[in-house]
């Protein structure tokens, strides 16, 4: 079902909704024989430029124990972020509840909030632990739906003033987004509160999003429903490039099915050079399949016809390769796509 009805007609030249917002979820990637403190450097620097270049938010992953993403505390880098930027806003995306107490979570955010007042978003999961190893350090290796319920209220709760002790410091609560696949979903509907959606399979088959505004329980803080949608976006001068420049995450996903361990970037040139199995090129060619990448007009049309088929308030862009100077452009381009 089209629902570009939700936008009139205000177009963007590129052909993108005039009111859609443009953001990047970063997650600190490593790259191969480099130290991972250089990645958190990088995700500064490139916090800085999305600030420059007009972009919406900015938001950091929480991942622990992965050789290939450097980011464990989004929380950490937020701070440091906001402390270099002037205007985006900064959020998670997200602080995983299961490995954290509600209060401690709320306090944090307030927080930053305190310390930046307008400019945090909080957004919450409840992914676990990429590897067993990683779930029993962690200390949680079972967290359902009833659970994330009960924990997402809860911050709300503390944020809000309504917890059984004040979480201090008390100040405007930031807004709550829901990082939600299937029932996170239905979560969301039933909290009323703003959603992050991404995956092939629930891009494909927008119906759950129906469900989700169909159920919105509105508020005065979130008065209707608001979908942000993820995805990995690729831009470059052709598309034979773009797609080459998405090769080295590709290959660190589909490499991850057999080794289980979720690696550094490897330069392109590298990648190319691989003597692949035939599996290995399938899973490659699935997960390129789930992008968006091309010239900047290819990339336009594709988020354009994204946009009407699920209603996206916002796209949040997960780029990723491993030359940064490519990464820097494509992150222009990006931000050109609404101007």
């Amino acid at each position: 079902m089209s629902l570009s009805w939700r936008y009139g007609r205000g177009v963007t030249p590129r052909g993108l909704p005039a009111s859609v917002r443009l953001s990047i979820l970063d997650r600190s990637r490593t790259r191969h024989g480099e130290p991972d403190a250089l990645a958190l450097q990088a995700t500064m620097d490139r916090a800085e430029r999305a600030d420059a270049l007009g972009l919406h938010r900015y938001w950091m992953a929480e991942h622990h124990a992965v050789p290939g993403i450097a980011s464990g505390s989004p929380q950490l880098l937020i701070a440091a972020a906001a402390a270099r930027t002037r205007r985006i806003r900064l959020g998670s995306g997200g602080v995983m509840l299961p490995n954290h107490r509600p209060l401690i979570v709320a306090e944090q955010f307030a927080m930053l909030e305190a310390l930046h007042p307008g400019r945090i978003d909080l957004g919450v999961g409840r992914s676990l632990g990429f590897t067993a190893p990683v779930r029993e350090a962690l200390g949680v290796s079972e967290y359902g739906t009833v659970e994330f319920g009960r924990d997402l209220a809860a911050v709300r709760d503390f944020l809000h003033g309504r917890g059984p002790v004040s979480a201090s410091p008390v100040v405007p609560a930031p807004p709550v987004f829901v990082l939600a696949t299937g029932s996170g979903l239905e979560v969301a509907a039933d909290a009323g509160l703003p959603v992050v959606v991404g995956g092939p399979r629930l891009l494909a088959d927008p119906s759950p999003l129906e469900r989700y505004r169909e159920t919105f329980r509105p508020s005065s803080a979130v008065p209707e429903p608001y979908v942000v949608v993820n995805v990995d976006v690729m831009i470059a001068g052709d598309t034979t490039t773009a797609r080459e420049l998405l090769l080295p995450e590709a290959w660190a996903m589909a490499a991850s099915r057999e080794t289980g361990v979720f690696g550094p970037l490897q330069p392109v040139d590298d990648v190319l050079a691989l003597t692949m199995r035939p599996q290995q090129r399938r899973r490659i060619d699935q997960w390129l399949a789930g992008t968006v990448h091309g010239t900047a007009g290819e990339v336009a049309s594709e988020l354009a016809r994204l946009i009407d088929r699920t209603g996206a308030d916002e796209i949040m862009a997960s780029t990723s390769t491993f030359d940064r100077d490519e990464l820097a452009k494509a992150d222009a381009a990006f931000a050109e796509l609404v101007r």
